[in-house]
């Protein structure tokens, strides 16, 4: 016998084997058609169908591997035939409608349906003993963007028969690819969704012994809960108690993309709950209180725990657990997310609770949010202006929290911030002014010895009439101190700016107009104030309300009238 009939004789069963399989291949595609024509016990054939479309991927992917004369595969494509044949004369029967009974026909479904599952069986087992090589660990293209639906879902059901059956390396590639198709095209999405079984199947591999698989997963589903309208499907697949487990056991890497996912599905607070139920936030808080965590999964760990604190026993489980001291120290973070998520959960555990506010104070939390907000930190403006929002949040509530932040720079900062800011610190800033100014006679002294009247006085003309209208207010009340008053008036431009303010024709507000009104009623309780309203050439717009009976006005002018300045006067003294 020459070479070549050696060679040929000895691809026989090689080439037999194969014609078997894609024989069987061929069927099942066969079946899987027929079975979208039963129009009887949708349910089971629904079940079957799935069955058969994952069979159908792992025997495609068996025909791409090297896997020479074996006769385990052999066996498994001679059974596989036995079991479809008797699946396709059920299948015919349903739609013909020719079956003798309801009970027996489901009966039969049942039992064919047990016996694909253990055929799935039988062809993992085969994967996880090694025998198969070669194509199959090269995943199938994806299909071109705007491909039709029917193949997204068949690459979809590939990549996970792929990750149901292949080894450790297989499932990790197939994952990978799964990731970038859900991360670069939505409809990918849609169909996993779709698919409803293969959501439960993904959820499943968080419980992998291999952290990768893990990772690769979490991975996944972190995109898909980036998606409101998918968040209810991974809830109802069940999928917060593994990722919790994995936050508790997997990789760096693995951890992060759990917390992630989390904090995605906990924006929904109704899911607070079931996180805390499999002790999420004990597992958050132990990843923050690490020194070994690094800060790309701190971030999102506090993430999460600020979603949770919007629920009062969280919060307060939270603190029983030394939370405060722990997010205090985050504040003080050199990577932004930590810091401004640490911010804002110290704001939110604090929220509507003076006793827990004094915690966070007597924690050096308001220390701390200052050192955030020095000119000189590098801190960027988006953590500043969490770090003044927490602020305005914990301190205003309180006489001794006001002293603190008196003691500590913070109205210098303020008006470094209203002075160089960007435009939403700036207007933050001023608006915890205007606040700062409300609380006490100590604080009008502060900010007035600081400079914040002359800033004030740019805003009063300012494009925006909230920030306008910010600025009379906190005007308005510093200047019943006398020494701002003093200092107020010294500059006559001030003086004119208020007056030109009051004309008629400009679109100000009744209540701008009554604090502008108000603030130059102040100022008439000094001999200098008086003068120099008396002087300005804008008085006339006092005197143009005041003939249009505006009260306040009126008012100004009686009192301007009472003095040696009556002759300076001109319009109506008394209605």
């Amino acid at each position: 016998m020459g070479e070549e009939d050696k060679r040929s004789h000895k691809d026989e069963p090689k080439a037999k084997q194969y014609s078997s399989l894609r024989q069987t291949i061929d069927f099942l595609s066969s079946l899987i058609s027929l079975s979208h024509s039963t129009k009887v016990f949708a349910a089971k054939w629904q079940s079957i169908r799935t069955k058969l479309e994952d069979l159908n991927n792992g025997l495609i992917a068996v025909e791409n591997c090297d896997s020479d004369e074996n006769p385990v595969i052999t066996e498994l494509v001679l059974s596989l035939m036995v079991t479809i044949t008797e699946c396709y004369d059920l299948a015919r029967r349903c739609v013909d409608l020719s079956y003798s009974g309801k009970l027996l026909m489901q009966s039969d479904l049942d039992v064919i349906s047990s016996k694909f599952d253990t055929h799935s069986k039988k062809l993992s087992e085969i994967y996880d003993a090694g025998i198969l090589t070669g194509g199959f660990a090269l995943v199938v293209s994806r299909p071109s963007f705007g491909a039709c639906r029917d193949d997204m879902r068949f690459y979809v059901r590939d990549l996970v028969t792929r990750m149901k059956i292949g080894d450790t390396e297989m499932k990790r590639q197939a994952l990978s690819n799964l990731h970038s198709a859900v991360a670069e095209d939505e409809k990918y999405i849609n169909v996993i969704a779709e698919l409803g079984d293969i959501v439960n199947v993904i959820v499943s591999f968080l419980d992998s012994p291999e952290t990768e698989i893990q990772e690769g997963t979490a991975k996944v589903m972190s995109v898909v809960a980036g998606f409101d309208s998918y968040k209810g499907v991974l809830i109802g697949a069940g999928a917060i108690a593994p990722l919790i487990r994995v936050l508790e056991c997997g990789n760096e890497a693995g951890k992060e993309a759990s917390a992630r996912c989390l904090v995605k599905l906990t924006e929904n607070s109704d899911n607070a709950w079931s996180v805390s139920a499999h002790g999420g936030v004990t597992a958050l808080l132990k990843i923050c209180n690490s020194g070994d965590c690094g800060a790309e999964l701190i971030g999102p760990a506090c993430g999460v725990l600020k979603n949770l604190a919007g629920v009062e026993e969280m919060r307060r489980f939270m603190v029983e657990e030394g939370a405060i001291s722990t997010f205090v120290k985050l504040a003080r973070s050199k990577d932004e997310t930590v810091q401004i998520n640490s911010i804002e959960l110290l704001k939110n555990i604090a929220s509507g609770d003076e006793l827990i506010r004094q915690m966070v104070v007597q924690e050096g939390g308001i220390r701390g949010l200052l050192r955030v907000i020095e000119p000189r930190s590098p801190c960027s403006s988006k953590t500043r202006e969490t770090a003044l929002r927490a602020i305005e949040n914990l301190c205003f509530s309180s006489n001794s929290s006001i002293g603190i932040l008196l003691n500590y720079s913070f109205v210098d900062h303020l008006i470094f911030f209203l002075r160089n800011g960007e435009v939403s610190v700036q207007e933050l800033a001023l608006k915890i002014a205007v606040r700062l100014a409300a609380t006490s006679e100590e604080a009008k002294k502060a900010l007035g010895d600081a400079g914040f009247m002359q800033e004030l006085v740019k805003f009063l003309d300012s494009k925006s009439f909230e920030v306008r209208e910010m600025a009379v207010e906190a005007l308005s009340g510093m200047v019943l101190v006398p020494r701002n008053r003093k200092r107020f008036a010294q500059d006559e431009r001030n003086i004119g700016l208020i007056l030109q303010l009051l004309d008629p024709e400009q679109e100000n507000s009744g209540n701008n107009k009554k604090l502008l009104l108000s603030i130059l009623m102040s100022l008439t309780s000094s001999h200098s104030g008086r003068r120099k309203i008396a002087s300005s050439g804008h008085l006339k717009n006092v005197e143009k309300l005041a003939e249009a009976e505006v009260h306040d006005a009126k008012k100004l002018v009686r009192k301007l009238s009472t003095n040696r300045f009556r002759s300076m006067l001109r319009g109506i003294w008394y209605s």
